[in-house]
């Protein structure tokens, strides 16, 4: 690993170090991936890194490339003490908001971890259910904690895997390039063809 590489990393691991010097022992990073697209679920992922974990290139998702990102995944879950993952459909987001459904799935992801966490780090979400582990909001935790980091490569290499899924369903719409975002072509493609059932009703209807 390059030395500047290796820098980066100890940077991204400098909240959770002081955590485990408090005591702390299994750090849990919570983060999401599809709250703003036009279509498609939301992807809620958490995981537990082992404290001496460095896989070189791990970062806010939103910073890596997609074939990056899926060797990346790989690695994660290869080496997490325990990870889950959890896909809030459409309809629920329709239902009951995206902010709900977002945490939600926090409390899904907490639920179905095999080993329990002693201390949470989500991705600026407040007032949440985490069955009673503490946890806290960190704003841009994804660029700022290692183990949000890696739950952010969790969650959006899930999701875009779904949302590769639905393109060879509903190829009309470009899936495969946007991956249900609010791009012009994907607009285009609403007002040409309509609504198809991943759509999200609630955050179409300027557009049908």
């Amino acid at each position: 690993m390059k030395e500047k590489e290796q820098e980066r990393l100890i940077q991204l691991k400098e909240i959770e170090k002081d955590l485990y010097h408090k005591g702390f022992q299994n750090i849990c990073g919570i983060d999401e991936a599809g709250r703003g697209p036009l279509a498609g679920p939301v992807v809620i992922a958490g995981v537990i890194m082992p404290q001496n974990s460095m896989i070189e290139g791990v970062n806010d998702s939103k910073k890596i490339a997609e074939k990056k990102r899926e060797k990346l995944y790989d690695l994660i879950i290869e080496e997490a003490i325990s990870y889950s993952v959890a896909v809030i459909g459409q309809d629920v987001i329709d239902e009951i908001n995206i902010l709900n459904a977002t945490k939600t799935g926090v409390t899904q992801v907490v639920d179905d971890l095999a080993i329990k966490p002693d201390l949470i780090l989500v991705d600026a979400l407040t007032h949440i259910n985490t069955r009673g582990i503490p946890y806290e909001p960190i704003i841009k935790g994804d660029a700022k904690c290692y183990n949000i980091a890696a739950a952010s490569i969790l969650a959006k290499v899930t999701r875009d895997r779904i949302m590769r899924q639905w393109d060879e369903i509903y190829p009309q719409y470009g899936f495969i390039t946007h991956k249900g975002y609010g791009t012009a072509k994907h607009i285009a493609a609403i007002r040409e063809y309509g609504l198809c059932p991943i759509h999200r009703r609630s955050f179409t209807k300027k557009f049908v």
